[in-house]
């Protein structure tokens, strides 16, 4: 299964903002500073969050990002749902019913075997995202990576961006 490079983004980013302080944001710009990524685009994945219900967003001077509720309750599923969405990475097309190597409609009457052992596979991923939540990653975190992330993010928005 491959995934888009912004999913990636967005499990980074609501880490990041799950080791912020309670009640804290960080902006669109603070959180593509920090990791290297053109802000535009990434403001839409994070706004994919917020329509989710896994982010929350707030606008003026002190706007930003922040979780909509605990860590505890933000699983990685629901992270990678929100922008990847929940459908199967894999469509049967029954091709086992065409071309030269076609089977008799009798001997197609369950599930195409393969496409059966693809979905077990595909739940099994969903099962083990859905037994992490975002707590679980940051306690996972080495002890200081909460109070690092914390000071280069606030820091993140007035460094200079690499050149591409």
């Amino acid at each position: 299964m491959k995934l888009p490079v912004s999913t990636e983004w967005v499990l980074h980013c609501a880490t990041t903002l799950a080791q912020l302080e309670p009640g804290s944001t960080a902006s669109a710009a603070q959180l593509a500073a920090y990791y290297d990524l053109p802000a535009p685009y990434l403001a839409k994945q994070l706004q994919a969050l917020v329509r989710a219900g896994v982010l929350a967003a707030t606008t003026g001077p002190r706007g930003g990002f922040r979780l909509a509720r605990p860590a505890s309750e933000i699983t990685l599923l629901q992270v990678v749902e929100a922008v990847d969405g929940a459908s199967s990475p894999y469509e049967c097309r029954e091709i086992r019913q065409r071309g030269r190597g076609a089977l008799p409609p009798q001997d197609c009457r369950d599930t195409c075997l393969l496409a059966a052992k693809m979905a077990d596979a595909h739940d099994a991923w969903r099962r083990a995202l859905a037994a992490d939540s975002l707590a679980d990653v940051v306690a996972a975190l080495p002890p200081t990576a909460p109070a690092r992330t914390r000071s280069l993010l606030a820091s993140a928005a007035t460094a200079p961006r690499r050149p591409s």
